[in-house]
């Protein structure tokens, strides 16, 4: 590494810029030293200087144009989560930019992916006297950058407040954000800091992080590990990158292992052991799996549904997680491992040595997982009005890429990835799995898709995400697509003409039928949309079409829009179905507009769902 990578000044003394560098362009040069290159964003004039520098840097930066602000947000995190790079970054103009910027921001803080936003600002000369656009940011990015935030006023300040935004986001994982005043932007850059009082000379090396706790914590993980007879592993994002140790310790403990969806690619679910998602939307395997464990193992996990744990007492529990400050929270864990899953996993195993596991309880998991699977097959294979929607998903498991990368939006069409697609090793896949939020299918995808432009890519949304942003970010797939080695990106919307999960939750949680005013959505031919745009579009109402769909889509020599026509009354059962929720839900079907629909596919579904429970 030479002085000037490792952050220290080039021999010309200015840094290695030129010596016409304005502000904007040290910024560039010092984010490309912590691995920034690609930036997500839409321009404006209060980051006209950055955007200028950008174009002086030529192939040594990019500025991928989104159609909106918020998907900027999370094609930075997503950029993360696909592997595209050591950190995110967003840029957004003053005001309305910065504004439209927090959702995707609040995605990668709240799923920890390190991300840097940088937003535009009223001139220094302006602020305080209510100039356009002129909005508080100190104050607007105060939570979602709570780990680091500030105002660059001074072109000295740009080498230390980069670097310490950047260093804070990759430590901690989670979002900095610098606000730049446009007039700052502008003004000769100093590299070099003077050597005095007030100033800072800091460095671009990434900081080490605590990779594997003290071996005394790790024999009394064991010792509690030990001793389980029938042992659940529930593994998370943070297991991301040690699978053949999960995978190992599972063998060593003869474990079930669930997973949380952002955790969804940690394991190979083609195993029989492997009992899928966890959660409202996950598998009735997994439900058991935890209600029936006498020792708890959670890696990288911090799902937050507390009733799919198992029952205080219960279980004797260990927990890995890298943050120290996300252990021992959803269960009274008697041993929390702070380190990266990978080499903690390892030293577990050391300390578990040889042994052979029970298989009895390995063989009730399986029994369980194989059951859930026949029946949610049976449940895809059910005629519905016009189309079942889980024969989309489950036709395409038959016939997935093993490169393959997955773009999941937040919506039924979470319940039928997590509950018909096996994913397997060298697969990708994610999802905004804590802020939940809709629409981040379509930027998430395009950030996977300039990430690993040579792999196959298969965004899953509703009719509500797509049209909440995805018609728009479709027009971004159509500008990027020739330029990728691979040309296939498939986008699947579930087009029911209904905010389906929303809809579920008020009938289950409040009682309440469907409100068509605020439910009801307009039909639009999406497949056209991708017509007119140059793409490839493939309508679906028939259930016969499904898999031939999926054929031409995944053989396509361009980007693909499959507008599939599916039933609204498709039932989203959960796989632990409480009393008041069945309780409420009948009462609101019975005064539902879509209650014949409901009958019609609630009877079959229900039947086929609880069948394995039953024998």
């Amino acid at each position: 590494m030479n002085a000037n990578q490792a952050g220290e000044p080039a021999p010309d003394g200015h840094g290695g810029l030129p010596r016409d560098a304005t502000v904007a362009d040290h910024i560039v040069a010092r984010l490309a030293q912590w691995g920034v290159r690609r930036y997500f964003g839409y321009p404006g004039d209060g980051i006209n200087g950055m955007t200028s520098a950008l174009q002086r840097a030529g192939d040594r930066a990019e500025f991928v144009q989104v159609r909106h602000e918020e998907t900027a947000g999370f094609a930075a995190s997503a950029h993360v989560k696909y592997g595209g790079g050591p950190l995110g970054c967003a840029l957004a103009t003053s005001g309305p930019g910065a504004i439209h910027l927090l959702n995707g921001l609040y995605d990668a803080k709240l799923d920890h992916q390190p991300v840097v936003a940088l937003v535009g600002h009223t001139a220094l000369t302006a602020e305080g006297g209510g100039y356009y656009q002129e909005v508080d940011l100190l104050a607007l990015y105060k939570d979602v950058a709570s780990a680091f935030l500030a105002q660059l006023d001074d072109p000295s300040q740009v080498r230390h407040l980069v670097d310490r935004a950047c260093r804070t986001a990759l430590a901690r994982r989670t979002v900095t954000a610098l606000v730049l005043p446009s007039d700052v932007q502008d003004e000769p850059a100093v590299p070099d800091p003077p050597h005095a009082h007030g100033y800072y000379h800091t460095s671009a090396v990434p900081s080490s992080a605590t990779t594997v706790p003290p071996e005394a914590d790790v024999r009394r993980a064991t010792e509690v590990l030990r001793g389980g007879e029938r042992v659940a592993m529930l593994v998370g994002q943070g297991a991301l990158g040690a699978e053949a140790e999960v995978r190992q310790v599972a063998d060593r403990l003869g474990a079930g292992v669930a997973t949380a969806l952002l955790g969804f690619t940690a394991v190979d679910h083609r195993e029989p052991w492997v009992t899928g998602a966890i959660g409202l939307l996950g598998t009735r395997p997994s439900w058991q799996l935890m209600r029936d464990c006498d020792r708890l193992l959670i890696v990288g996990s911090n799902m937050p549904y507390s009733e799919f744990y198992p029952p205080q007492g219960q279980a004797r529990g260990v927990q890995i997680d890298v943050d120290g400050s996300r252990l021992g929270l959803r269960y009274p864990t008697e041993v929390n491992l702070t380190g990266d899953a990978g080499p903690t996993l390892r030293a577990l195993l050391r300390e578990l040595g040889p042994g052979t596991a029970p298989t009895a309880w390995r063989q009730r998991i399986a029994d369980a997982t194989a059951g859930w699977h026949r029946a949610q097959r049976e449940i895809a294979g059910q005629a519905a009005d016009p189309v079942n929607p889980q024969a989309l998903f489950a036709a395409l498991d038959d016939q997935l890429p093993g490169d393959v990368m997955l773009a999941v939006d937040c919506g039924t069409c979470t319940a039928w990835y997590a509950r018909h697609l096996r994913l397997r090793p060298g697969m990708l896949a994610s999802l905004s799995g804590t802020l939940l939020s809709m629409g981040g299918a379509m930027p998430y995808g395009i950030a996977a898709k300039l990430a690993h432009p040579d792999r196959p890519l298969v965004a899953l949304l509703g009719d509500g995400a797509m049209q909440m942003n995805g018609v728009n970010e479709l027009i971004t797939v159509a500008k990027h697509w020739r330029s990728w080695p691979d040309p296939r990106f498939v986008v699947l919307v579930l087009n029911n003409r209904d905010l389906a999960f929303v809809s579920w939750e008020q009938r289950s949680g409040e009682g309440t039928p469907m409100f068509p005013a605020s439910q009801d959505l307009p039909d639009v031919a999406y497949h056209r949309w991708a017509e007119v745009l140059g793409l490839h579009g493939i309508l679906v109402d028939s259930p016969d079409q499904v898999p031939d769909a999926w054929r031409r889509a995944l053989a396509a020599d361009r980007p693909t829009v499959i507008n599939a026509m599916v039933d609204p009354a498709e039932l989203m059962l959960p796989p632990h179905f409480t009393a008041a929720q069945a309780r409420k839900t009948a009462a609101a079907v019975l005064r539902d507009p879509d209650r014949a629909g409901i009958v019609r596919r609630g009877l079959p579904a229900a039947v086929s769902t609880w069948r394995p429970r039953l024998r």
